[in-house]
């Protein structure tokens, strides 16, 4: 047995990894590990991984090897590796790239051909139903699908275990020029810095047909606008931005102005508001999936297929709506960049979004860049407030949803506010939160504006531009705020409700504070003790404590 004590990390038998947060190798291992396992845990002296299938599948994808991967754990394990982890990882990451997608020979617009590594490789799919319902044979020695299903063929061997490599390559697009400036029109020297050259290397892959398709993982305030603009100068061909609401899309429409040489006449809207496709076009998930009833089609999807697009961009890709899902494994032939701060999805559809928009090509930890200097450093804090008395009563009487509703409307929370306000009474502070009626209290008691998903879009710009220039200095938020907000000058948050266990929402919401500063962020939660809303802070709190952040805990008495 080898038995090597010093070294920090212990791989168990059912594939969970521990780390030791406080060894002088933990920040190789921890970068060793997010190359090929989810961090599950993190809290102070102990970090828990697991490796699973879909991980494994990513570092595949990246080029990662079985030998790679049991020679690092190898160097970094207290212990002799468990025989069933070994088997697991030859197993599980020798199957990427045994079944391949490849251009057809003679019509390669209808058909797509089916590869496989060994006669026994292809004697097992055809097994599979996925096989016997899409590949029919192509000659004496092939196998085909047709064009179409070329997406849904991925997404459903995916799931029985047979992750497919898809090297069928791309439709051209209509042709575009596309370049970036080097002094932006608010006159700043602009440059790409080299993690975002890194991520579209990784994601292009030199035109590989490999490469144009998968999903790179920056933190929120670190240029993933930029990352996207450097795809489409690469591709230079017709682009369609997907992304999350109308202040995304206006904003994306300004960096396009500001950093690129493109024309206005050749970005277009297509929104709830107005519908220009243009060379480059910006649109909302909300209008793609927007239908007049329940069983009524989907009016708006036909934007994917009406246009000659080169380029697909999907931006929060974590929050790709499912009939957008439906569209997407339509059009595999046309390259595809995801974007996102986490691929945590909360309805488990991580698997999709591999198959149909592509594999993780890229991923850098936020502290990583916080000591770049690239992300703002931030401090964590929550601060639990007790229940009054007779509020504690109702509470214990109440049913499990407005148990939670009751928490997060806490009145004594306003107190906490005040004071927070108070000792940052110099900073530019987003008070952010679910409940209208609580927000509505919070904004009349700091007499400050309030932007929720009711307040006209012109006015919410107009608070927005006037927040980042300095005149309004308190600015209070409803989810409408969680995505795409982009408030460079924000240093504080303070988050006084939320969507129960959201790991996606503590990721935006922290995000609207990391754009690059010269002094410390501060990112408050205010939670009720003792409560639903305690137990919701905790799960909300682990996709920043699995990127190395560290709550600080404030309790208020009671009163």
């Amino acid at each position: 047995m080898n038995i090597n004590p010093a070294n920090p990390v212990i791989v168990q038998g059912d594939g969970k990894v521990l780390l030791e947060t406080r060894h002088p190798r933990f920040d190789e291992a921890r970068d060793f590990l997010s190359r090929f396992a989810e961090l599950e845990a993190s809290p102070d002296l102990l970090h828990t991984y697991r490796i699973t299938s879909l991980s494994l599948w990513n570092a595949a994808s990246a080029g990662m090897v079985r030998e790679e991967i049991v020679a690092g754990l190898r160097t970094m394990s207290k212990f002799d590796i468990p025989a069933d982890v070994l088997r697991n990882v030859d197993d599980t990451i020798s199957r990427y790239g045994l079944v391949q997608l490849q251009p057809h020979p003679i019509d390669p617009s209808e058909w797509i051909r089916v590869g496989f590594k060994t006669a026994y490789i292809e004697k097992m799919v055809r097994k599979t139903r996925t096989a016997q319902d899409i590949m029919v044979p192509d000659g004496r020695r092939y196998w085909r699908i047709p064009a179409g299903m070329r997406g849904i063929f991925k997404q459903r061997m995916l799931l029985e275990k047979w992750p497919v490599e898809d090297l069928a390559g791309f439709l051209p697009g209509d042709p575009l020029a596309f370049r970036l400036r080097e002094v932006t029109l608010k006159g700043k020297k602009f440059l790409p810095r080299d993690y975002q050259n890194d991520a579209v290397e990784r994601w292009f892959m030199a035109g590989s047909p490999a490469g144009g398709h998968g999903v790179v993982v920056l933190p929120c305030g670190a240029g993933k606008t930029i990352v996207a603009m450097q795809a489409m100068e690469i591709v230079q061909q017709h682009a369609l931005i997907l992304c999350n609401n109308q202040t995304a899309v206006n904003q994306w429409v300004e960096e396009l102005a500001d950093k690129t040489w493109l024309r206005r006449d050749q970005v277009g809207s297509y929104t709830g508001r107005e519908k220009k496709i243009r060379p480059v076009t910006v649109a909302t998930y909300q209008v793609l999936t927007w239908r007049r009833s329940r069983d009524s089609d989907f009016e708006h999807l036909h934007l994917f297929r009406d246009h000659n697009w080169g380029l697909l961009i999907y931006d929060e890709v974590h929050l790709l709506p499912a009939p957008v899902f439906g569209a997407t494994a339509e059009l595999q032939g046309r390259r595809r960049l995801g974007l996102t701060a986490t691929l945590v999805r909360e309805d488990g559809r991580e698997g999709d979004v591999f198959s149909l928009v592509g594999p993780k090509r890229y991923d850098v930890p936020w502290q990583v860049l916080e000591k770049q200097g690239w992300v703002a450093e931030a401090l964590c804090f929550e601060v639990r407030v007790p229940f009054t008395r007779k509020a504690r009563d109702r509470y214990e009487r109440a049913g499990k949803m407005e148990q939670h509703r009751l928490a997060a409307e806490n009145p004594r929370k306003l107190d906490v506010v005040l004071d927070l306000i108070e000792r940052h009474e110099d900073d530019n502070i987003l008070v952010i939160g679910t409940y209208l009626n609580q927000l509505h209290t919070i904004a009349d008691a700091l007499d400050a504006p309030l932007i929720t998903g009711e307040t006209p879009q012109r006015e919410r710009d107009v608070l927005f531009r006037e927040f980042r220039e300095g005149t309004i200095k308190r600015l209070v938020v409803s989810k409408v705020a969680n995505f795409a907000i982009d408030l460079p000058d924000a240093n504080v948050a303070i988050q006084v409700s939320g969507s129960f266990g959201s790991r996606q929402e503590e990721a935006q919401r922290l995000g609207r504070i990391l754009r690059p500063k010269d002094h410390h962020a501060h990112f408050y939660t205010v939670v009720t003790t003792d409560s639903k809303e305690q137990e919701f802070a905790i799960k909300r709190q682990l996709f920043l404590t699995e990127q190395g952040y560290r709550y600080h805990i404030e309790e208020r008495a009671a009163k």
